[in-house]
């Protein structure tokens, strides 16, 4: 099958781009210059520069590749994210998710393409509160921190776009938190080096929980998106969410690092802001019930505990 995967370069579309090779796909990875052209050629694939906001480059790159399906992986999050600025950190990522979607749609109209597959997330913008583990039943969190309305509203104004499109089957695959290379839960990443350096603190009680899944394994799962599954929503997660309390000084301890320093909830507002104390005090897990069935998926890390002592 000819699978078109915009943003090949990033943290997933390095490991998905071989993975959908391996499983016999025709694959051309679209991104925004020829310097990340040659590591995507050695991976096996095409080609075609376009950058994901210049609508009539993303109509001429799909219309020459002309795919059966396209695969959304643009953000653009290699500064980090400062949970002060949350909405800052995350303005070119959120214009991908919205103008960067909708070019990607009017061009795969145009193309004739069969099934668009975008990535979303599940994590800080699943309902809060209640039972400790959300469905792609629950509604998202209907009142986020103030600081992440605008992140919010991108991945609405995604989430709503792909699955309402009539024309086109539009699988929406709400990834966990990433581990791995190249990620901020890697060797050298920003959140590795923050609790290394005991500079990232457990807020309150912790009791905000965290749902992870390796690049790997989501790359896994998204290739069986590319044949299998009905148009919809998926929650793509390990099967062990934690709570920050657990997972944070459990990962300290893996990087053989002091326990994290404790910081309570009014100091955490002041020094981080709410975004960050409802991260580590109020946010949920995602269930990946739904996507286990509907493509015969499971995670080759069924914990992020393995995953953490084999990559980090």
């Amino acid at each position: 099958m000819k699978v078109l995967v915009a943003g090949a370069t990033g943290g997933l579309g390095r490991s998905l781009v071989p993975k959908l090779i391996a499983a016999g796909h025709d694959v051309t990875g679209m991104i925004r210059s020829e310097s990340g052209a040659a590591g995507v050629r050695a991976q096996g694939a095409q080609v075609v520069l376009a950058d994901g906001l210049d609508a009539a480059a993303v109509k001429a790159a799909v219309g020459s590749v002309q795919p059966e399906v396209v695969v959304h992986q643009m953000t653009a999050l290699r500064s980090g994210i400062d949970f002060r600025k949350f909405d800052e950190s995350f303005a070119l990522t959120n214009r991908l998710r919205t103008e960067g979607t909708d070019n990607l749609l009017a061009a795969s109209h145009a193309a004739g393409v069969r099934r668009i597959i975008v990535q979303s997330y599940a994590g800080w913008n699943l309902q809060r509160g209640g039972s400790p583990t959300k469905t792609e039943s629950d509604p998202l969190d209907a009142h986020p921190v103030a600081a992440t309305s605008q992140t919010m509203a991108g991945i609405r104004h995604l989430e709503a776009a792909v699955t309402a499109d009539q024309a086109i089957e539009g699988l929406v695959l709400r990834y966990a938190s990433f581990y791995g290379p190249t990620g901020a839960i890697g060797k050298g990443g920003e959140l590795v080096e923050l609790i290394r350096r005991r500079r990232l603190p457990l807020i309150g009680d912790g009791s905000g929980v965290w749902s992870f899944i390796h690049y790997d394994d989501a790359a896994d799962a998204t290739v069986r998106a590319v044949t299998t599954g009905d148009p919809g929503i998926y929650q793509i997660a390990d099967d062990d969410p934690a709570s920050a309390a657990v997972w944070l000084p459990e990962l300290a301890r893996i990087l053989g690092a002091k326990p994290p320093r404790h910081l309570p909830v009014w100091l955490a507002k002041l020094a981080a802001g709410e975004a960050a104390v409802s991260a580590f005090t109020q946010i949920r897990g995602a269930d990946n019930g739904k996507a286990k069935d509907a493509f015969g998926w499971q995670p080759g890390y069924a914990s992020w505990r393995q995953g953490f002592r084999h990559g980090l």
